[in-house]
């Protein structure tokens, strides 16, 4: 065969030769591991439940059955000895929906509690009746004295530069129960005049899961933190307790008195769960 017959009869070959199988396809992804979202510090193990990886720590006691707990830490589990692992997980898996609940309530309540920490200094902001005041240290100034007209309004402390955080924390935390008191003596004596009711005596509370309470003698005592808050929501609790002196329950007659008083009550009544308040410790 001559050499022109060659090259030809390769390039027929090329030519018609059956077409080179398609390039595979290439292999997905991997899906992206779960975050490691909840960490318990003395965690040793860690068990994906639902979209989260949760790393936990394992206690082995004398305790007849598997428990968890909850905490500001995340989560902790105790077993007894002779449990072994797969048991541990498969308990985990079957309560996976309360645990997870559980350690996103944690970190929610965890970052409210950061929210409130306050840096006691000049320049840090108070929220005071639904709007926020700033503090400045003057030491010309005698207590603590609000200047409503500056922008933004201003509490002008009577402390000297140097005043220490508690020393702050403490002026500002008397000026706000003193407004407390005033503010609720005027509102007090517009609702009650509204309900036909007669508030013998009023104090202020420091309660930490309550903001009122009434008693059936004409008895009022309302949280002082509550002056942190727009007037409507301090309406609200004066008046839900003002409602309690006609009645002594929270049945629908009692709502009827203070819907007659305040129609629109929902709204601020929702306030109260969700604002965030600064920490006096």
């Amino acid at each position: 065969m001559s050499v022109r017959a060659a090259v030809l009869s390769l390039l027929q070959l090329s030519l018609f030769d059956e077409a080179p199988p398609p390039a595979a396809a290439p292999a997905p992804a991997p899906a992206a591991p779960p975050v490691t979202d909840f960490r318990h510090p003395r965690s040793q193990r860690d068990i994906v439940l639902g979209d989260h990886r949760v790393a936990y720590e394992l206690r082995r006691s004398r305790r007849r059955s598997i428990g968890f707990v909850v905490g500001a830490e995340g989560l902790a589990v105790s077993a007894p000895r002779w449990v072994g692992v797969g048991e541990i997980e498969s308990a985990l898996r079957e309560k996976s929906a309360w645990i997870l609940r559980k350690l996103h309530e944690q970190r929610e309540r965890a970052r409210r509690l950061d929210s409130a920490r306050v840096d006691w200094r000049a320049g840090t902001f108070i929220p005071f009746l639904g709007g926020q005041v700033m503090l400045v240290l003057d030491g010309r100034t005698s207590g603590a004295v609000l200047d409503a007209q500056a922008a933004p309004p201003q509490l002008h402390l009577g402390l000297p530069p140097s005043a220490a955080p508690e020393q702050i924390r403490d002026t500002v935390q008397s000026w706000l129960q003193r407004q407390a008191r005033r503010v609720f003596e005027e509102r007090c004596q517009i609702y009650a005049a509204r309900l036909g009711v007669r508030v013998k005596r009023l104090s202020l509370s420091s309660a930490t899961t309550r903001w009122g309470s009434a008693s059936a003698d004409g008895s009022i005592r309302l949280n002082w933190r509550l002056v942190h808050f727009a007037l409507p929501v301090v309406d609200y609790v004066v008046t839900h307790e003002l409602a309690h002196l006609r009645e002594m329950n929270h049945s629908p007659a009692f709502w009827d008195v203070v819907r007659t008083a305040l129609p629109d009550f929902e709204a601020a009544r929702g306030a109260l769960r969700h604002e965030v308040l600064p920490a006096f410790e």
